[in-house]
């Protein structure tokens, strides 16, 4: 009786490391649920690995904003895939928390707000946790994220009307 209680304990904790902090959001007016299985196995990941934790997939039928931190070093990167539905707030360290964003993966220095082109399909969900490469981890977030499927590459970008970026976090006046 004992071994299959610590079997199923050892199963209840891998199921919750691994489970979605949160729910997908409403939707902001403009975007419409749509079922789209390749771009949804696009923006999900594994724990560990990063992307969603799940996703819904919404066609844009009339243009939404979108905010997006990223890494000056990396200019081509400006309009990737990875964007918010809300103005990021807080410090470097709060942010890549809630968004569970590896610092090998960007260093969160630019701000940049666009719109989505209409017609595009997006996946919306809360984040995956994310195993850095310093030995850093971050815990799967409520935070709903916005995976855009933009390849710049191949001339590929589904946002427009965007600023030109700003320096992240604000310098406090």
């Amino acid at each position: 009786m004992r071994r299959c209680c610590k079997a199923g304990y050892a199963c209840l904790l891998l199921l919750f490391l691994g489970a979605c902090a949160g729910e997908v959001i409403q939707p902001p007016a403009g975007l419409v649920e749509v079922m789209d299985t390749e771009l949804r196995q696009a923006a999900e990941g594994e724990p560990g690995k990063g992307k969603l934790c799940k996703a819904k997939i919404f066609l844009v039928q009339m243009p939404v904003a979108v905010y997006r931190i990223w890494d000056s070093a990396w200019p081509d990167r400006a309009r990737g895939n990875w964007w918010t539905l809300n103005y990021p707030a807080g410090s470097r360290d709060s942010y890549r928390q809630a968004e569970a964003i590896c610092p090998e993966w960007s260093g969160l220095d630019r701000l940049i707000v666009c719109t989505i082109k209409v017609g595009t399909r997006v996946a919306i969900g809360p984040a995956q946790s994310a195993d850095c490469a310093n030995g850093l981890s971050y815990a799967p977030s409520a935070e709903n994220q916005v995976y855009i499927p933009s390849d710049s590459r191949n001339q590929q970008i589904f946002v427009e009307n965007c600023s030109s970026g700003t320096p992240w976090p604000a310098a406090d006046p």
